[in-house]
């Protein structure tokens, strides 16, 4: 089974409280060898205060692979990666997924599976930026992730690199949380988006944007942290404050 295909998440609201199931958090120790885990989590909207940005490559260029940590202050961060289902024996090609090869996922887990697999096992040099949203902005960015999330479980979709994207996706949920912003041409060459979230200042820019990519690196700490209970904390270690 590759790292992403199985169950599926899902998510009740209660009141301020969300419970989600198919939380996944497996144990590897190659990129192709892993332990299964999912667990069920809990988070109270009234705790959630940021969002942080990732951004990895399979190789560095303008094409990359984006996704996003919901920051709580009394639990760990909640990743959620909107990712592709390949079969069993391929890999993603980003021309099939313009003619309906793959199957859309959203993949709920924690920071030390979906960020470790990438950092740790399959060498991907992968970028931290924490974003200026207010609080209120996560709450509602997360809530239509959770509607989103419960749709393809009962409607499957199909990814595709132009129109249903991991970052065409996140542009286009945070336009109906609130955001404000045309389209540009880094939201489909994503593995510029850092860029494009400097200059629209969502991100750092009391250093240059050099220095805070140098910074926003975080490959080396996540290693060093492998496996760690407090792997969050670590890999945000050099990172300028919000």
């Amino acid at each position: 089974m590759a790292p992403g295909s199985g169950c599926h998440a899902a998510g009740v609201i209660d009141g301020d409280r969300v419970r989600f199931t198919g939380v996944r958090d497996f144990d590897y120790r190659s990129r192709n060898d892993f332990t299964v885990r999912y667990e069920e989590r809990e988070v109270q909207l009234s705790h959630l205060k940021a969002i942080d940005f990732y951004v990895s490559y399979f190789m560095e260029g303008p094409v990359g692979h984006t996704f996003l940590s919901f920051m709580f202050d009394n639990v760990p961060p909640l990743t959620i990666s909107i990712e592709t289902r390949p079969e069993i024996g391929e890999g993603f090609a980003p021309i099939a997924s313009m003619f309906k090869q793959f199957e859309l996922i959203y993949v709920v887990g924690t920071e030390r599976d979906l960020v470790g697999v990438r950092t740790n096992h399959r060498n991907e040099p992968t970028y931290l930026y924490r974003l200026n949203s207010s609080a209120g902005d996560a709450r509602r960015l997360l809530l239509v992730y959770l509607e989103r999330i419960n749709q393809l479980a009962d409607h499957p979709e199909f990814y595709h690199l132009l129109t249903n994207s991991c970052t065409i996706n996140i542009v286009r949920y945070a336009n109906a949380a609130g955001r404000g912003g045309r389209l540009d041409i880094r939201h489909l060459l994503n593995g510029l988006i850092d860029s494009y979230l400097y200059q629209s200042g969502r991100i750092n820019t009391d250093v240059s944007f050099d220095e805070l990519r140098q910074r926003s690196l975080i490959n080396l700490a996540a290693q060093a942290a492998d496996g760690a209970p407090d792997f969050s904390e670590r890999i945000r270690a050099s990172l300028p404050p919000r």
